[in-house]
C-alpha cells in the first residue's frame, strides 16, 4: 500500500475502502492514540480490540448507510487479509459492536485527529499557496443528532430560543481547514446551546494555539474579535479576516494599491481621548501597547450584484501582511475568497458522506461525538487522496470531484488504483 492511497494486489473485497483509511490513518498512529488515552484492550484475543474500533468508527462515515454488521463484515475480510483478523472468528452482533464502541469512546479518535490531520498539499499543488503562504480557512458547521434526551442535555437545540422547537439537537464543529485540499487539520466540537462559551468563536479560541507561521488564515466576519486577532496573530501566522462594516479603522497611510494602514484597537480602550492618543501615536509610527492596539492594514472593495448579501455590498478585510510589496491589495481580495472552499469542504462532509439531511446514529454524547471524530478522520483520508492524486497528474483537487470519489472508494472492484 502506497501512500498515496492506492491499494496493490488484493482479490479483497472492498480492500480499497479500509486502504485509503489506513493509507492516511496509519495503524501505528492508531495504537499510539489508543495508548495515549488509555483505551487499551482489557483483556488479550477479544475480536474487536480498540485498533479494529476505530477503523470501524471510520467505516461508519464511509458506509453511512449500512448497518453495523455489514459494516463490520467489510472490515472483516480486509482485516482478515492483512492478518489483524482470526479467520475463525464469527462477525459480531449489533449488541457487541455497540459495546466495544463505548468501550472506545471518543478520546482515541480525537486524539488520533490530532496526530494525523496536517496539510496535504504540495508547493505543486493547484491553488494551495499565495506566494510563500500556505492558504488556510476557519468555519463552523452543525450537525443533527438524535433526539434523545441525553443528547439534548448536553448539546441543546438551535435557535434563539434553545428549545425543541428547533428540531433536531445539534452538535457544533469549528475546523481549520486546508483550502487547497479541503482537509481538516484542526477541529474542536461542542454543543449549540450555552450562550458565548458555545459559540462558534469560542470553539475557534481553542484552535488559534495551533496555527503555525508559514500559513495564511482565511476568516469571516463572525470570527474577529479583538483577543482572537491577537491571539491568532501571535502564533506567528499571517491572517486576512474580514469584518463588520461598523468597525472603527482610521487611515494612517494609504499605499499605491488602495489599502491603507491602520490600527486595531481593544474594546477596552472605550475612551474616546484614550483612542485619540492611540491613533496620534500610530500616525508617527510609534511602537504601540500591544496590550492596546496593533498595526494592520486594511483593504475594502465591493462585489458588484452580489447575490445573497444584497448587491454592491462592501467587503473589509484586516490582514497581518502590512507591506504591500508582499501581496497587493487585488492579490489578497481573490485569496479572500478562497475562504469558501471551506464550505465546500463542510458540504462533502455533511451531505457527501453523511447523506442529506441525515441524522447522525449515535444515540448517546459520547458516541455522537466518537461519531463526528471518525467523520472528520475519513473526510480527511479521502480529502489528502484526491489532493495527492491530483497533484501526481497536475490538475486543481477541485476538478476531482469528492462524491464520485467516494463511489470509487466504496466500490468493489478487483484493482482499486484510484487516478483522477
Amino acid at each position: 500500500m502506497a501512500q498515496t492511497g492506492v491499494v496493490r494486489g488484493g482479490g479483497l473485497a472492498d480492500g480499497v475502502s479500509l486502504g485509503v483509511l489506513a493509507s492516511w490513518v496509519p495503524r501505528d498512529a492508531v495504537d499510539d492514540a489508543v495508548e495515549e488515552t488509555g483505551k487499551g484492550a482489557r483483556r488479550a484475543g477479544g475480536k474487536l480490540p480498540p485498533h479494529v474500533m476505530v477503523y470501524f468508527v471510520m467505516a461508519l462515515a464511509l458506509f453511512a448507510d449500512d448497518d453495523y454488521e455489514e459494516v463490520i463484515a467489510r472490515l472483516a475480510g480486509t482485516l482478515q487479509g492483512w492478518g489483524c483478523w482470526d479467520g475463525a472468528w464469527e462477525v459480531p452482533t449489533s449488541g457487541g459492536i455497540c459495546q466495544a464502541r463505548q468501550r472506545l469512546g471518543p478520546e482515541p479518535l480525537e486524539e488520533l485527529f490530532g496526530q494525523v490531520a496536517v496539510p496535504v498539499a504540495e508547493e505543486d499543488t493547484a491553488g494551495a499557496f499565495l506566494g510563500p503562504w500556505r492558504l488556510m480557512s476557519v468555519d463552523g458547521m452543525e450537525w443533527d443528532v438524535p433526539d434523545s434526551p441525553a443528547s439534548a442535555a448536553v448539546f441543546g437545540y438551535s435557535g434563539t430560543g434553545g428549545d425543541k422547537a428547533a428540531g433536531f439537537p445539534r452538535a457544533r464543529v469549528v475546523t481549520i481547514s486546508e483550502c487547497g485540499s479541503h482537509a481538516a487539520v484542526a477541529a474542536a466540537a461542542g454543543q449549540v446551546a450555552g450562550g458565548k462559551a458555545a459559540s462558534e468563536q469560542a470553539l475557534a479560541g481553542r484552535l488559534w494555539p495551533l496555527l503555525e507561521e508559514g500559513w495564511l488564515l482565511l476568516a469571516d466576519r463572525n470570527f474577529f474579535g479583538w483577543d482572537a486577532w491577537c491571539a491568532a496573530a501571535g502564533t506567528g501566522a499571517a491572517l486576512l479576516w474580514r469584518v463588520k462594516a461598523n468597525l472603527r479603522l482610521p487611515v494612517l497611510e494609504v499605499f499605491p494599491d488602495g489599502s491603507w494602514r491602520s490600527v486595531l484597537i481593544s474594546r477596552k480602550v472605550n475612551k474616546d481621548a484614550a483612542r485619540a492618543k492611540i491613533i496620534a501615536a500610530a500616525r508617527r509610527g510609534e511602537d504601540l501597547d500591544q496590550d492596546k492596539a496593533r498595526y494592520a492594514r486594511v483593504i475594502e472593495y465591493e462585489v458588484p450584484d452580489r447575490d445573497g448579501n444584497g448587491k454592491n455590498e462592501r467587503i473589509i478585510l484586516v490582514t497581518t501582511i502590512t507591506d504591500p510589496r508582499q501581496a497587493s491589495a487585488a492579490v489578497l481580495a481573490r485569496a479572500y475568497h478562497q475562504r469558501r472552499e471551506h464550505e465546500t469542504g463542510n458540504a462533502q462532509l455533511k451531505t457527501c458522506l453523511r447523506g442529506p439531511g441525515r441524522v447522525l446514529r449515535s444515540q448517546s454524547p459520547d458516541m455522537v461525538r466518537q461519531e463526528i471524530w471518525g467523520y472528520l478522520l475519513t473526510h480527511y483520508a479521502i480529502s489528502a487522496l484526491i489532493c495527492a492524486a491530483a497533484t501526481a497528474a497536475g490538475i486543481d483537487p477541485d476538478r476531482v470531484k469528492f462524491k464520485r470519489t467516494v463511489r470509487i472508494v466504496r466500490r468493489r472492484v478487483a484493482d482499486p488504483a484510484f487516478s483522477p
